[in-house]
């Protein structure tokens, strides 16, 4: 046990690491890409790119299940089955993937040139960046079997070291646009496909010279392609519905409003994701752990570590959303030269959202684990698909835009704290002692932690003071009132405790 606590806790820091390195790198890099390519062009890159990510949902679906059977082959020690899975995986892929790149090239072809709001003149370097899109997808979808293998393997320090690398080669990308001569728009798809086709064939060969179950014969064993469809089947509708809310609404916005609009809402999504990702390594190195330990029938450990992953991913993910909530606009304005109208307004309710959306996703593990998605497949996708409908009524009776980010809010909310704590009550045997044991704690450090925020944000509106005062003065506030109530209040005894053993173990070690 504590081996493996020692594993997920070195995994965290290396994606952690990896992380801050990429996020710096890719907030610059895409401040200048919109400063390059204009409002209008970024909005019209990022609604192209939804149409071909709209219809990559099967693929989506599938990759739960390659990655939740190759973790759970890999913790049952059947290396035969194993390789089995891997070839069956890798095989069902390589046929979706033909078969989605069809669908993209007709009904995807027509949804660009009669249903996309796009400049005649800008509908070319749009048809390039479509069909570059489709080309990459081809790749990244033949890729989920070998990250699945990564991860099953907990050897988060590749992904450490391949994501700065790509971090780095889009300093290069920038640098092209700024002194390339041909069209912004074109040269950008060119140049971000070829980095995603070299990341991908790296892997591959990263894979096959480490992991023996790589080496890739195809062919498909049909009583574990049955067992991961069977599994997978219940994720096709779940990931239907994702891809609505999230591709789909980027093509709803184009649809009814204008590409910078669009550009407001992938300006906002990017900052979320940002943050989110600060809490999902967390939870991509201690995912396995669960899994694995369920395999092994340590119900109780798999439990535990899981609860304790949602309590922990809640207070991480406070501790950015609070800040960039109160400092949006000072936030945008410091990061982007020009603003898209809008633009702050979704960053708040959006981060308002990634924090229900800790728990949809943490909750949901337990069912992973067990492997039992269909009553999670029918109830929380239904929600998503009633908040596409009720964001595109919205705005046929002329609403803002801002409508979509309230009524999507609402939706995760209601899947984090009612539809996920009732599924894993009802399947996986928690109970709701279990549930109020993170809810609780996690409702009591966000009430505590508000009123300090709060005050200082009204107090500093109030002054004419730079920006960059504000923005400041508003984010430590912030995150020394969030830290200071999680290790009050949020932290149990014995885990403080670990905490300063390690602090004053690392600063012997720095002071030796």
């Amino acid at each position: 046990m504590p081996s493996n606590n020692k594993r997920i806790a070195k995994n965290t820091l290396l994606l952690y690491f990896r992380m801050m390195v990429t996020m710096v790198i890719s907030l610059y890099t895409s401040r200048v890409v919109l400063k390059v390519l204009g409002i209008d062009d970024y909005g019209i890159y990022q609604a192209v790119g939804g149409v071909v990510g709209l219809l990559s949902f099967v693929n989506n679906s599938l990759s739960t299940g390659t990655s939740r059977f190759i973790t759970f082959g890999l913790g049952e020690g059947n290396y035969d089955k194993l390789r089995n899975i891997f070839n069956t995986t890798l095989s069902s892929h390589i046929i979706l993937a033909v078969v989605i790149i069809i669908i993209a090239e007709t009904l995807g072809y027509w949804l660009l040139h009669y249903k996309l709001v796009i400049a005649p003149e800008r509908l070319e370097a749009a048809t390039w960046v479509f069909h570059l899109s489709i080309f990459t997808i081809f790749f990244t979808l033949t890729q989920v079997p070998y990250n699945a293998c990564i991860i099953a393997h907990e050897n988060m320090k590749i992904f450490a070291y391949v994501s700065i690398v790509e971090a780095v080669c889009k300093l290069l990308i920038v640098y092209a646009l700024l002194i390339g001569d041909i069209d912004k728009l074109i040269l950008y798809a060119i140049l971000q496909c070829v980095l995603q086709i070299a990341i991908v064939v790296f892997y591959r060969i990263y894979c096959y010279k480490r992991y023996q179950e790589t080496h890739f014969k195809f062919g498909i064993d049909k009583s574990i392609f049955k067992e991961i469809v069977g599994f997978s089947g219940w994720s096709l509708f779940a990931n239907s519905s994702i891809a609505l809310n999230n591709q789909g609404i980027l093509l709803l916005l184009n649809m009814f409003f204008t590409p910078a609009v669009v550009t407001a809402r992938s300006i906002s999504i990017q900052v979320e994701m940002a943050a989110y990702q600060f809490m999902t390594n967390f939870q991509t190195a201690t995912v396995p752990q669960i899994v694995k330990r369920y395999a092994q029938k340590d119900y109780s450990g798999s439990k535990e570590l899981l609860l304790n992953m949602t309590k922990y991913s809640f207070y991480l993910m406070l501790l950015l959303a609070v800040p960039i909530f109160f400092s949006a606009k000072q936030l945008l304005a410091l990061w982007l030269e020009e603003v898209p109208e809008y633009t702050d307004v979704f960053l708040q309710i959006i981060i308002i959202q990634a924090l229900f959306q800790v728990f949809d996703t943490s909750f949901y593990k337990a069912l992973y684990a067990k492997g039992q998605l269909r009553e999670n497949a029918l109830l929380s996708p239904t929600c998503l698909f009633i908040n596409f409908v009720v964001v595109y009524i919205f705005f046929k009776h002329d609403f803002s835009p801002i409508a979509l980010s309230w009524s999507t809010a609402v939706c995760y909310a209601v899947m984090g704290l009612v539809i996920k704590p009732i599924l894993i009550i009802k399947i996986v045997h928690y109970d709701w002692k279990d549930i109020s044991k993170v809810i609780l704690p996690c409702l009591k450090v966000f009430l505590l932690s508000m009123p300090v925020p709060i005050v200082v944000n009204l107090y500093v509106q109030n002054y004419n003071q730079q920006i960059g005062i504000i923005f400041f003065i508003i984010v430590s506030a912030s995150v020394i009132s969030v830290a200071s109530v999680v290790w009050i209040f949020g932290l149990t005894r014995s885990m403080r405790q670990k905490i300063i053993i390690v602090i004053k173990r690392k600063t012997k070690f720095w002071k030796q």
